[in-house]
């Protein structure tokens, strides 16, 4: 027999399939398996296995061993392996490796396996001890310990009586030493909690809608606090109680933990974590627990859309909108692409969640494309938070130049007089935007990055937030020798030296990138919070979705013009969703809440939709100006990126692609809305130079796209780096 293996290397000079000669039976089908490739030796994937080859076989040579003691990858994700490999132009090595855990490849990760010590159960515990020297006072001693605890570490039971005395049992066969396989679980002191909960009318149409609808997709719309993850947690049971499994996906790790929670309280061991939080062990071990079909419900972020499972029933993707569910490396693959195609292989339901649905998926749930179901009301029967609108106009015009208006300072102070909990929210980590010279006008600038360097107060350090390398802080202009230096912007750091300024007795948590390193980092945050360990939490995104403090009243937004002049299509609809997603933070007991929103431009037509809650206002508004201005999803839009190194190797490239594309364009203009070529408004990111061709095309034309592909992924080589995106995420 013939196996057709795909050697695990990502160039696209190897993307191809390799014969080898079966000679162990346990190859099959989906197996990692290390083969002969040249003169060394090197890992590979079995896609197929055939009775002939084409080759003689005196050529074909044998594989060397197979490396698990399953078939990592299964027939159905194999054909999703093929999809994504055909869906975004990349090496099928790169696509199978989203199936497996990094660390498997190399064998860089393990089982765990723990040795136990026990008595010898043929003899007598009481003849052991008699039979020893006199003296040998820590071999008795363990002898007694044993026979009272039973099995035991063998490294606890070492670490005790010493590791000769422990020795010296198991040579006279004293001590009998097992070895067992031991699970490495993530977050096992996260305590859950259950509680019988009432489903509402709404939660209980919605379900039956899902259920019911012969439509594959479902978008659940419910406003914030309408109680979504009721409803995904009886969609999942009922999945189960069909023999089936279920994936479900958010968009932050930070809410991993407290979507853990509720699932393990419901469903208990059948529940297992995957996100790259996890240590290497635990992440092996997370994924193990699904391939073996220990656990049946797979939670994390967007590669939890990957996790090892079969017979799935139900995939959930909770606010779907979120940027973060598109990859940011090759592949460059969109989640719900990734769902929409398992599901169908599968034959199983895709939900969608949002209290902000994106306007792809709100449009084709009016169009009949996808199922709709709706939730208008929270559980709670309480309305939605208030909104005060503070002009920060006006705060200066009356000398209020502080980064708090007076109104948000007279919120803070009656929410903590009452007892309650408030959320700050900026998107905007560090201490100031940007270190400035007042005599020359120097600005710090990252030397990898065209970026501004923002300070960091609590290290005392220049850090850029786009390749993280930090730089010490100025005691004076590197230019003219100044020290007249001021720092402008405002970002985490000093909203919570300056809360603490004006309420120096209460506790203040933040929560940004720099504080939730750590792997339980946004967990012990979240849970101090909770445990009302604190009084304000200070954060940027992390905080706006998803989380529920049923003390929280008040609700800050710092910036909220912030996003809307960021040169992106999508930014009046993340001004909207981030808008929307904090405050309904707010208010979600019994305790009527309350917004601040602070702006600069009271009248724009965004902030005026989020401050009604006016979704469907905003989508007509919106949806309309994309159809007139040809913007997804009313046109595709494809960048082609170009990095490298060397400004002039990158400048080459961009002309190389453009003159090579250029024809296509001249022969198909009608297909076209936009064609140029140009630097990326960031020009150097990482020390690599940046350009781009940036092109607006009716509505997927694959003729012509696949085309560009092709001419496109040609010019990359170990100096250049090139990449293309289908309506990227950000634009920068």
């Amino acid at each position: 027999m013939i196996a057709e293996v795909i050697v695990d290397i990502a160039h696209s000079d190897i993307d191809k399939v390799f014969d080898y000669l079966i000679l162990n039976s346990d190859v099959s089908l989906g197996s990692r398996v290390e083969v002969p490739f040249g003169r060394q030796k090197i890992e590979g994937f079995v896609i197929g296995i055939k009775e002939s080859s084409d080759l003689p076989v005196e050529k074909i040579k044998p594989i060397i061993s197979v490396l698990d003691d399953f078939p990592a990858i299964s027939k159905n994700q194999l054909e999703l392996a093929y999809f994504i490999k055909n869906r975004y132009h990349v090496p099928f090595a790169l696509a199978l490796r989203l199936f497996i855990p990094a660390e498997l490849r190399g064998g860089r990760v393990k089982e765990r396996i723990v040795s136990y010590a026990s008595l010898n159960s043929s003899l007598s515990p009481i003849e052991m001890a008699s039979s020893l020297r006199k003296g040998a006072t820590a071999q008795a001693n363990a002898i007694g310990f044993l026979n009272l605890q039973g099995k035991v570490k063998l490294s606890e039971i070492n670490e005790k009586f010493g590791n000769s005395a422990i020795k010296a049992l198991i040579e006279k066969g004293f001590v009998v030493v097992e070895q067992e396989k031991a699970g490495r679980q993530p977050y096992k002191e996260l305590e859950s909690f259950s509680k019988e909960v009432e489903l509402t009318e709404e939660q209980k149409s919605a379900i039956s809608s899902i259920e019911n609808t012969d439509k594959t997709i479902s978008l659940l719309f419910g406003v914030t606090g309408s109680g979504k993850t009721e409803v995904y947690l009886r969609l999942i049971n009922d999945v189960l109680n069909n023999g089936k499994t279920a994936i479900m996906l958010v968009p932050e790790i930070a809410l991993t933990p407290q979507m853990l929670r509720q699932l393990r309280a419901r469903f208990g061991d059948n529940v297992s974590i995957l996100h790259s939080g996890l240590s290497a062990g635990e992440r092996y071990d997370e994924w193990l627990r699904l391939k073996t079909g220990e656990a049946k419900i797979a939670i994390g972020a967007r590669s939890a859309v990957f996790a090892p499972l079969e017979d799935i029933g139900l995939i959930i993707i909770d606010e779907e909108h979120d940027g973060s569910y598109e990859a940011e490396t090759s592949p460059r693959y969109k989640t719900i692409d990734i769902a929409i195609k398992r599901a169908e292989i599968y034959g199983s339901k895709l939900v969608l969640g949002s209290a902000t649905p994106s306007i792809e998926s709100y449009g084709k749930a009016l169009s009949g494309e996808y199922n709709l179901a709706e939730m208008k009301n929270r559980i709670n029967g309480k309305n939605l938070p208030d909104f005060i609108v503070a002009d920060m106009r006006s705060e200066i015009r009356n000398g209020n130049e502080s980064i708090f208006s007076s109104y948000l300072k007279e919120e803070i102070a009656k929410c903590l007089s009452s007892g309650n909990q408030a959320i700050l929210f900026l998107n905007r980590r560090g201490y100031s935007q940007q270190v400035l010279c007042r005599d020359c006008g120097y600005v710090a600038k990252c030397e990898n990055c065209d970026i501004t360097l923002n300070y960091h107060r609590d290290s005392n350090l220049l850090k850029c937030h786009y390749c993280n390398a930090s730089y010490r802080m100025l005691s004076a202009c590197p230019e003219c020798g100044s020290t007249n230096l001021s720092y402008s912007g405002t970002g985490t750091q000093k909203i919570v030296s300056e809360l603490k300024r004006l309420f120096p007795d209460v506790g203040i948590l933040r929560m940004d990138n720099d504080t939730t390193q750590t792997k339980e980092g946004h967990y012990n945050i979240l849970k101090d919070f909770a445990d009302k360990k604190a009084d304000i939490l200070v954060g940027t995104q992390m905080v706006a979705k998803g989380h529920d403090f049923p003390s929280v009243t008040l609700v800050g937004i710092l910036d909220a013009d912030m996003s809307l002049y960021f040169s992106d299509y999508r930014s009046g609809e993340r001004t909207f969703q981030l808008i929307t997603q904090v405050a309904g933070r707010s208010g979600r007991a019994d305790k009527k809440g309350v917004v601040v929103l602070q702006t600069y431009n009271p009248s724009n037509s965004v902030l005026k939709f989020a401050l009604n809650y006016d979704y469907k206002g905003f989508f007509e508004r919106e949806n309309s100006l994309r159809k007139s201005t040809g913007f997804p999803p009313y046109a595709l839009i494809l960048r082609v990126m170009i990095e490298s190194e060397d400004d002039l190797t990158a400048m080459e490239t961009l002309k190389k692609i453009y003159e090579r594309i250029k024809p296509l364009y001249e022969e198909n203009r009608n297909e076209f809305l936009f064609f140029n070529k140009m630097k990326s408004p960031v020009k150097r990111i990482k020390n690599k130079y940046r350009y781009q061709v940036l092109m607006r095309l009716h509505v997927n034309n694959s003729d012509i796209k696949d085309k560009i592909y092709s001419e496109c992924l040609a010019f990359k080589t170990n100096k250049c780096l090139v990449y293309i995106e289908e309506n990227p995420s950000s634009l920068f």
